[in-house]
């Protein structure tokens, strides 16, 4: 698979990236993992956009979602304060390298947010003045220095961009001799090996032509084919492609069919960000499977020797106690004369003898066989010990102890390595226990692994608000905050809505979209729950009043000589109360396309599904009791569902919880 993107997919994503994300803003910044950010990127009437940036590697919008990290890193931290609802006002790749440069308009000026896709990889934020504020990764190199305060300097080019060259440019092609004509378009415009073997295999060139051999007809033929493969990135008009071969495996993506891969199945795509996604979700997925089971086989391997080293331990137990328990044995049928032999050398020294004479005695009387001494091997003065062969066993007798102790002492050696032995055989058990156990974490973590990021849901636009839909289907929104309030008055709110408000300040506004219809008391009900619930009746009370007007009550102008401000409005005429509304809320998940997070009153969820938690006010923070209501909804489902459940971004299930707190009602 592709390690990273081409010059020509940087020069097709900027293009696309322009179109999509000028003029739009950046909501906000997370650095994923140490290479990797997501920006979060807000546009005017359209869905948020995710973009990803791998250092080194990849720039494209994502659909998939990733966990993000609780705590943000200081690099992130510099992002969001420099970049955080700036508007972007251009995307585009420097020169023809491997460069993607963003620029925004932030809170203190203007920035450009760089990203190198080439080696190790860099994203760098540089200054109005060409100074660097931020760095993925700060070095000093030869020709460059990152550093903070340091002028920004681009790296040194990988030759001539192809974009606007002219014909006579390419004569300078046979100046590289006997190099491979492959290898000098590389050289010379920075192509790239693939792009180079395209423009090749198009003008019908052998790659492993010398350059200097090439003929006029087809240094034009190559200048022709370039600007053809250029004209196709710039309109836009190719398909972008996965290419996959028999066995099924992904090979490359690319802005456009390529001749390169001709023999390969190539699935379409209508934008290159989409083809992109797809592709490094499976590389992904298959790097974290071949890392899964690069780790399990090294811990494989140690416990293979570890058990390697204990059956070895246990035979030369198994041996240790067969042929100790057969010395004692031999001890005790030869005890006379080996007794004899023992005190005839003890006798011998006491006489005065040295030990060099006793040696060379008993050697001769080794000659006469029917002497005990024909048994003798050899002698150890140091430590006092006689070495004996008999039945075809050689073996030491200690001098100072008895005969009788010896054969003792090889019984007592038999019973210490039988000890031995059997610890020995649990250690063994146990290793293989470890094994099998390696081998089944293999598979489960191997099948975990292979499982892909879960794909974002797809974002309707009442999702910014407060929302749920009632259990008669009607849809209810209410604002989050003071703009969202502000946005639902003047661009949300039609004259056949219901309004409601808590009575009590510090409130969202609600309303029931009724399309014309007349909405039940059910649903009447369930959206006062909603006005209750998400007011600041939830860290004070236990239930609070809620009243419902038309839309055509509500009013932006304040009364003579006073000011509303941003987010609140006037109330003229009679309101009509819901009394004693209780403040609860149930969260839940609902299979569609994916496991979706939804949350309201209790009635209206439980008719949209089984799987949900209720929740009501209490101490715990939004993230400590988001995590329980995940686990919890985890619990209730099935394995399948679990793992889905499970992989759902925790502020997925923050988002529902009332004003930063709350307790599960009744938990598990």
């Amino acid at each position: 698979m592709k390690e990273g993107m081409s010059s020509f997919d940087i020069a097709v994503i900027s293009v696309r990236l322009d179109h999509l994300m000028k003029e739009a803003r950046v909501d906000n910044v997370y650095q994923i993992n140490p290479k990797t950010l997501l920006l979060k990127i807000r546009g005017r009437d359209q869905p948020t956009l995710d973009l990803l940036i791998e250092a080194g590697k990849r720039i494209h919008l994502t659909w998939y979602s990733f966990p993000k990290p609780q705590r943000p890193t200081s690099f992130c931290m510099a992002l969001r304060k420099h970049l955080r609802n700036g508007k972007i006002l251009a995307v585009r790749q420097y020169e023809f390298e491997r460069i993607l440069e963003i620029t925004i308009n932030g809170r203190t000026g203007e920035y450009r947010l760089i990203s190198e896709l080439f080696g190790d990889g860099n994203i760098i934020l540089v200054g109005r003045e060409n100074e660097i504020i931020q760095a993925l990764v700060y070095r000093r190199m030869r020709d460059r220095d990152i550093a903070p305060k340091e002028r920004f300097v681009y790296p040194p080019s990988r030759g001539r961009s192809p974009i606007g060259l002219e014909r006579v440019f390419l004569d300078e092609i046979r100046g590289f001799g006997r190099l491979s004509v492959v290898s000098t378009l590389t050289r010379l415009l920075g192509l790239g090996g693939l792009y180079a073997e395209e423009v090749l295999l198009r003008s019908r060139i052998d790659k492993n032509t010398p350059s200097e051999d090439l003929q006029e007809e087809q240094i034009n033929g190559i200048f022709t084919h370039l600007q053809e493969l250029l004209q196709e990135i710039s309109s836009m008009e190719a398909k972008p492609c996965i290419f996959i071969d028999d066995e099924g495996k992904w090979i490359d993506a690319s802005p456009m069919p390529l001749s390169r891969y001709a023999h390969l199945k190539c699935v379409t795509y209508e934008d290159f960000n989409k083809a992109l996604d797809e592709y490094y979700a499976r590389a992904f997925v298959e790097k974290t499977v071949d890392n899964v089971m690069k780790r399990a086989e090294l811990g494989l391997e140690r416990l293979m020797a570890i058990l390697e080293d204990q059956e070895k331990t246990l035979g030369d137990l198994k041996k240790r106690v067969e042929r100790s328990r057969e010395i004692g044995d031999i001890i005790y049928r030869h005890l006379n004369e080996l007794r004899f032999l023992l005190q005839r050398v003890m006798a011998d020294k006491r006489t005065g003898k040295s030990w060099e004479e006793i040696i060379k005695t008993i050697e001769e009387e080794k000659k006469d066989s029917v002497s005990p001494s024909v048994y003798f091997d050899s002698l150890v003065p140091e430590s006092m010990l006689i070495k004996v062969s008999m039945d075809n066993q050689r073996f030491d007798l200690d001098l100072k102890e008895s005969i009788e102790k010896n054969g003792s002492n090889y019984y007592e050696a038999a019973k210490k390595a039988e000890r031995k032995k059997a610890g020995a055989a649990k250690a063994i058990e146990q290793t293989r226990t470890k094994i099998e156990s390696l081998r089944h974490r293999m598979v489960e973590e191997s099948r975990t692994a292979a499982i892909p990021p879960s794909v974002r849901p797809k974002r309707e636009w009442y999702e910014k608000f407060r929302w749920f839909h009632s259990s008669d289907g009607f849809l209810v929104i209410g604002g989050r905050d003071a703009s969202t309030n502000e946005v639902l008055i003047r661009k949300y709110m039609k004259p056949d809505d219901v309004v409601f408000h808590a009575d009590i300040s510090g409130a969202p506004l609600v309303l029931i979209k009724t399309d014309g219809k007349t909405p039940s008391e059910q649903t009447i009900r369930e959206a006062a729950q909603l006005a209750a619930s998400y007011s600041r009746a939830w860290k004070e009370m236990t239930t609070t009043n809620v009243y419902w007007v038309s839309p055509q009550q509500v009013s932006k102008q304040p009364p003579s000589g006073e000011y509303l401000p941003k987010g609140s409005y006037m109330i003229y005429g009679r309101r009509n109360y819901v009394r004693n509304v209780s403040l609860e809320i149930a969260v839940g998940v609902r299979k569609e396309d994916g496991m979706k997070v939804i949350g309201g009153p209790v009635d209206a969820i439980a008719k949209q599904t089984d799987l949900y938690v209720r929740i009501s006010p209490g101490e715990n923070a939004s993230s400590k009791l988001a995590k329980v209501i995940r686990h919890s909804l985890a619990r209730k489902s099935s394995i399948a569902g679990s793992e889905d459940i499970m992989k759902i971004p925790i502020e997925e299930f923050q988002n529902f919880v009332p004003l930063g707190r709350g307790r599960l009602v009744n938990p598990d």
